[in-house]
């Protein structure tokens, strides 16, 4: 396994942060797909494949545990941190952590666990296709997982069929979009402006390209576009930890900074983050 230690730009307290796993980076080119609301009768097929505590489910649908879930990821693969700017990471081909043992099984998980039945992707790994062949390294954005990632935890967590699970980033924030425009209903998704609301734990920010042009807020919902999003994990003075899968091949930690209020952007939308164009934040709707 290649593994490389790089300096840490900042430290969050609370967070042990482990040796740095580097890799590529991620983002879905799947096309995002608005889902209706399944009928009664569909939802036991979508979610035939998921434990019975997550789709009954057990317990409530919250913030602390969405977060533990997350948190349990990063951990998994290491504890990675990256707070370089985007695409400095070397590309280590076959070394990815999503082709190494025990790591490519469990982005399977978060394809097969993470995304509903009826889509193909499920079958997916960190390294194999639908019909279980290895695809090579430099083909990986073409098996994009950072929205299977923030699918799963959302699944797991416990949100039911509030959460509108997709291989693309894009589906969810549209709906978020929706959701604050009072166009649709029923999502545990809500679209805010990030010059104007904090994140909280267990929240969504988001970046994301349409073409040659940024998408912003005022844009959403946008129809498919190329996207990104990452789970808030801690707040903190002026920064914001978050995780996302699929960042440098793996699930890594990042800081963002913020203004005293805990807010990502200024007026007008203008992120404080010089690395992302952060444009969304999608306020989860958790029970508790």
């Amino acid at each position: 396994m290649a593994i490389r230690q790089i300096a840490q730009t900042s430290r969050t307290p609370g967070l042990a942060l482990a040796p740095l796993l580097l890799l590529a980076a991620c983002a879905s080119n799947r096309p995002a797909v608005i889902p209706p609301r399944p009928a009664p009768s569909e939802v036991y097929d979508e979610q035939a494949h998921v434990p019975p505590f997550a789709r009954v489910p057990y317990a409530p649908f919250s913030r602390t545990d969405a977060v533990a879930i997350a948190l349990r990821e990063w951990r998994l693969f290491g504890g990675p941190v990256d707070d370089l700017p985007e695409g400095q990471m070397p590309d280590l081909g076959e070394a990815k952590p999503e082709r190494l043992p025990g790591l490519w099984q469990r982005v399977g998980e978060y394809w097969w666990l993470g995304i509903n039945a009826s889509d193909s992707s499920t079958a997916w790994t960190g390294k194999h296709d639908a019909d279980g062949r290895v695809f090579p390294p430099k083909q990986d954005g073409n098996y994009a997982w950072s929205a299977a990632f923030i699918s799963y935890v959302m699944r797991i967590a416990g949100a039911g069929m509030r959460f509108p699970y997709s291989p693309a980033h894009a589906t969810y924030i549209n709906i978020a979009a929706q959701m604050a425009q009072g166009s649709t209903g029923g999502w545990a998704v809500m679209a805010e402006r990030p010059d104007s609301y904090a994140p909280q734990p267990g929240d969504l920010i988001c970046h994301g390209r349409l073409g040659a042009k940024s998408v912003r807020f005022e844009d959403l919902p946008a129809g498919p576009f190329t996207s990104h999003c990452d789970i808030v994990v801690e707040t903190g003075a002026n920064t914001i930890s978050v995780i996302g899968g699929n960042v440098d091949d793996a699930v890594t930690l990042k800081h963002v900074p913020t203004d005293t209020s805990g807010r990502i952007a200024a007026a007008g939308d203008a992120p404080y983050d010089t690395r992302y164009p952060w444009m969304v934040v999608l306020r989860v709707l958790y029970d508790q």
